[in-house]
């Protein structure tokens, strides 16, 4: 049975069962971390709000106007523009949108758009999870 040194003299009450002359052949603080160590994916709270925001919006809120609708808005006023000024925002609204209506199946160029606008894959998966963990929430809600 293997014993840990906890004093550096080794004369404490724990002897060390690996002989003295033992050294591992990487020291720990050489090998690096792993990426997501270094730089966990998360949102920050205003891009929460977005993605909690963007659960009431309807995918057709993606869509430009037809012209319909844009002679609609010029006789009785402009409707309600939900796109956001920021572009990064407005990438992650877009995919909040389609995340809350259909999970992971978003359309190719949506994604490219997202990942295009800064943001990671490991925010694609936060974002993912965080709809299911709301979906199933209100599942079980009585």
């Amino acid at each position: 049975m293997a014993y840990l040194a906890l004093t550096d003299g080794g004369t404490g009450a724990i002897a060390p069962a690996i002989p003295r002359t033992f050294s591992p052949a990487v020291p720990a603080a050489a090998v690096p971390a792993a990426p997501k160590a270094e730089h966990p994916a998360g949102f920050s709270a205003l891009e929460w709000s977005v993605v909690m925001l963007a659960r009431h919006d309807r995918p057709s809120s993606l869509r430009e106007g037809g012209r319909l609708t844009k002679l609609l808005g010029r006789v009785f006023g402009e409707s309600f523009n939900r796109r956001l000024a920021d572009p990064k925002l407005e990438a992650l609204r877009r995919m909040a949108v389609l995340t809350w209506h259909h999970s992971y199946s978003v359309p190719k160029q949506e994604i490219q758009a997202f990942f295009a606008a800064g943001f990671s894959a490991d925010h694609y998966e936060l974002l993912g999870k965080r709809v299911a963990e709301v979906h199933v929430a209100r599942l079980f809600r009585k």
